[in-house]
Formats: structure tokens, sequence, C-alpha cells
């Protein structure tokens, strides 16, 4: 099978599309044919060197695709299925993929909005429940509008919470269609979330990692009261927890996530669509970190 790869840290240029041995699936999984396969932050930062440091690497952890071969004990899928989820040994831009985690693609969602829903909604669903949202709170998003940052707020929403994102102005009219509340970031943040929620927040997310999480700290009335998932030395160093998928997968976000797309209550844009072949182009617009929405690449 195609697949893409990278032998030395650097730059988009060292990607590769490289021949591997088609995987198989072991006990509980399903290999698919990949149709589609989301592209996130994770991936130019591992192929930068910035996370793990063997080599060679393959990329990708979530992709949608037709099932063609069942693990042992499989009951839940058949052959021939659509389905979406994750690859647990991070292969999924690929022709075929192995799915540890996977459930039936929402009927109203074509390949491409599929593959974009599993790390975001994980990631979210994941930092929600670590905050211990519940209806009626409210909740300040750092970085709103981005993937995760427009997955956590529908999920919130869904929930019953009131919740308040901070993005540029130029997206504040979707955060608006998406049930936020809308703030500016940057200078006087606190001052305009306080003009919104004169006694603070009950809760605060970062998504962003823009060094906000003194202010959200004060809005949120202590650190207990945020989590970021993008900030590691800042939460170390003010007291923030950090939410990382090693501490436990939301995986289960995955087969609720049809419901609220069939009742309208979710929507994940795929911005942008790169065959599996520009794998590189698609890192480049990722790691330029303008990207409202989600990056996909697409196999023939």
């Amino acid at each position: 099978m195609k697949a893409a790869r990278f032998s030395r840290f650097g730059g988009p240029e060292v990607l590769q599309i490289v021949d591997l041995p088609d995987p198989h699936p072991g006990p509980g999984q399903v290999r698919i044919a990949v149709r589609a396969a989301g592209v996130n932050q994770s991936d130019w930062k591992k192929r930068s060197g910035l996370m793990d440091q063997e080599l060679p690497q393959t990329m990708g952890y979530e992709a949608a695709g037709i099932v063609d071969e069942l693990g042992e004990g499989v009951a839940d899928a058949a052959i021939g299925d659509r389905v979406f989820g994750f690859s647990a040994d991070g292969a999924a831009q690929a022709e075929l993929a192995v799915l540890s985690h996977y459930a039936p693609v929402p009927s109203s969602l074509g390949f491409a909005a599929a593959a974009a829903l599993p790390a975001a909604i994980e990631t979210a669903t994941r930092a929600l429940d670590q905050l211990g949202l519940a209806s009626g709170s409210t909740l300040l998003i750092s970085g709103a509008s981005g993937s995760v940052g427009s997955a956590a707020v529908q999920l919130a929403v869904a929930r019953g919470a009131r919740v308040i994102g901070t993005a540029s102005p130029a997206n504040h009219e979707y955060l608006r269609s998406l049930g936020a509340e809308p703030v500016t970031y940057g200078d006087g943040l606190a001052g305009r979330v306080r003009a919104l929620a004169p006694d603070g927040v009950d809760l605060a997310l970062d998504v962003a990692g823009s060094g906000v999480l003194p202010e959200l700290i004060e809005l949120a009335g202590g650190p207990e009261h945020v989590l970021t998932i993008a900030d590691f030395d800042g939460a170390r160093q003010h007291g923030v927890r950090f939410s990382r998928g090693d501490a436990g997968r939301a995986v289960d976000a995955l087969s609720g996530i049809g419901e609220l797309i069939g009742s309208g209550r979710f929507a994940l844009p795929v911005v942008q669509t790169f065959p599996l072949a520009e794998v590189a182009e698609a890192h480049r617009a990722s790691e330029d970190g303008h990207v409202h929405g989600k990056l996909v690449l697409l196999v023939d």
C-alpha cells in the first residue's frame, strides 16, 4: 500500500509517499480502505522532531473509509461498512489503515467530513469531562474557532452550558452560529469577558496555548477550574491541569456524535482537502496556524 512517511526530521519536504506492507487488524480491530484521513497539528510536530523520536514514522491518527478486513472477535462491523475512527499505530494517512476504535459514519456525512471528526471530538469531550462541565455552567473557551475549539463549543452547548469563546473578530459570527458568545482575544481579554459575565466564569478551557492561563485563572476563580490542552509549560507553572490522551481517551464520543449531527446540533467544517500525494502541502497549511476547521487528505 501507499502511505505517508518520513525518515528524518525536518520541514514538510521530508515527507514521502512510500510502499509499505499491507497492515492487518488484531483482535477487536478493523481494517479500512481509507477514503479520507484527517491532518492535525500533532502531525507536523512529530515530523519536526518535537514529539516521538523514532525513525522512520508513518503519519495520521484519524481516518474514514470502508471496512475490508475484520479482526478476531469483531461483531459490531461488517465488510463494506462505512466507518471512521482512530489508528492506534498512527498510520492513517495511507491507502489502508487499521482502526482500534471506530463507529459508523453518520448517514448525512461524506468520508472527508467523517475523517475530520475523531481527534476533535475526542479531545473536546475529554477536556469537558475532566473539567466536570454540567448544565447551567458558564464555560470560557480560549481558541474557540479552530477544529477542537468549535467542537468543544458545540458539545458544551449540547450539555446545557453557556459558552463564551475567544476568536478574532472575523470568526465572531461563526462562533455565534455555534451557540457561543464571542469575545476578541488579546490584551484586555478579562475586561471583555467580564462585560458578558460580571462575576467571571465557572470553568475555562485553553485550546490555543497563547499564554492566557493567568487571565483564565482569574476569571474562573482558581487554577482548579481551568484546563489546557495546548500549554504544557504554562500548566506546570500555574498549577493548571494539562489534558493528554495517554491519561485516558474519550473514545466513546465517536459513537455518540451521530445523534448530535443528525439533529443538527453538531457540524465541523472541512476547510481544505488535498490528495494523499500532496501531504506536504497539507502540512504547510496546518503549520501556518491560520486554519479554521479541518484539513483532510483524500485517498482514491
